[in-house]
């Protein structure tokens, strides 16, 4: 007993720190792990390209944006915008730098595996740093709260490891269930650019004149929806009595799978610049805003997509023709979009 009471808390932290280091092991093998994926993708398997490409992939596994200052918060949305611009357009530049001859498929595909391996190299280095801190430091209370939260961790790059393979394959993402529903329904219309990397085609449903838009697939692009509905209103002069948004929703725990739930609200992830210009035009033009949700947990969304979200598609059709025919008229205007990832979903 007196052992316990003198020597009690050193175990402790030693257990929690032996724990600690094998996750700091295993976040250390994905990001490896999705590094050589990404070099071997870009380089085709040929080795005398190895060590042509490899440094230039792992400086791109070290950019980093840094966001706005927003201690005066009038304009950062702008500010915002332009620097998450200029990040994708000088990725989807040095892409092309370094594999010419890309089809935009396979362009697309570089850019997710680099993203894919960017992120698991960030993680594994902010949990290193903080599991160096705690040894150095002897803090039990570092090292508990990094193990606290380390199953969420691993559980998030566990489902970057596992998009790597849907990736190189271009299969459709978990997330993309947005923009198939809709590009279904855009199979025999004439698709016209309105925004950057977002296409949108007209069609009828239910009486009702229907602009559908997405991003442009199969490619894979999330494209800009903000701008392509404000483009639509502003620019094209299409008053809309109504916007619709499909979109994937993390689920909760003890949630299922290809659960569909509506809300009121514009359905769109991301950082924020999307949703504000789409909540802009709306309260602007007084264009009512529905969402339509399909839930699946976070290693769905960026994993190959599973059969039941893949089946609540056409479930997530009949909720849309129902809000369609319940919150307008016959003769009315509205604008459906999906939202997400399109690698591998075509229009």
């Amino acid at each position: 007993m007196a052992l316990l009471i003198i020597y009690g808390q050193r175990i402790q932290a030693w257990m929690i720190l032996n724990d600690v280091s094998r996750s700091v092991g295993k976040l250390k093998l994905m990001k490896d792990r999705s590094r050589k994926e990404a070099v071997e993708f870009v380089t085709g398997g040929s080795n005398a390209k190895v060590d042509e490409l490899a440094p230039r992939i792992d400086q791109f596994l070290e950019y980093f944006t840094i966001m706005p200052i927003d201690m005066d918060p009038s304009g950062v949305v702008g500010k915002l915008e332009h620097i998450m611009t200029t990040r994708d357009d000088r990725l989807k530049a040095e892409i092309r730098t370094l594999v010419p001859d890309a089809d935009p498929i396979r362009a697309s595909v570089i850019e997710n595996l680099i993203e894919a391996a960017s992120a698991l190299n960030f993680i594994y280095k902010i949990v290193r740093h903080f599991y160096l801190i705690g040894k150095k430091t002897t803090s039990m209370f570092i090292l508990a709260q990094l193990q606290m939260i380390m199953p969420m961790v691993l559980l998030e790059a566990d489902a970057l490891t596992g998009a790597i393979d849907a990736f190189k394959k271009a299969q459709p993402l978990g997330d993309g269930i947005g923009p198939m529903v809709v590009g279904r329904l855009m199979l025999d219309s004439e698709k016209k650019e309105v925004a950057k990397e977002t296409v949108y085609s007209q069609s009828e449903l239910k009486g009702r004149k229907v602009y559908l838009l997405t991003a442009k697939g199969p490619a894979g692009n999330v494209g800009q929806p903000g701008n392509g509905i404000k483009n639509m209103v502003e620019e094209l002069d299409i008053k809309p009595n109504a916007i619709i948004m499909i979109d994937a929703a993390l689920k909760l725990e003890g949630e299922k799978t290809g659960e569909i739930a509506e809300g009121i609200g514009a359905a769109i992830g991301g950082i924020g610049v999307d949703r504000f210009k789409i909540e802009e035009v709306a309260t602007k033009h007084g264009i009512p805003l529905y969402a339509i949700v399909i839930k699946q947990s976070i290693v769905d969304a960026i994993s190959v997509m599973r059969k039941e979200v893949a089946e609540a598609g056409d479930k997530t059709r009949e909720v849309m023709e129902r809000i369609v025919e319940e919150k307008t008229k016959e003769g009315d205007k509205i604008i459906i979009v999906g939202v997400g990832n399109t690698l591998g979903v075509a229009q």
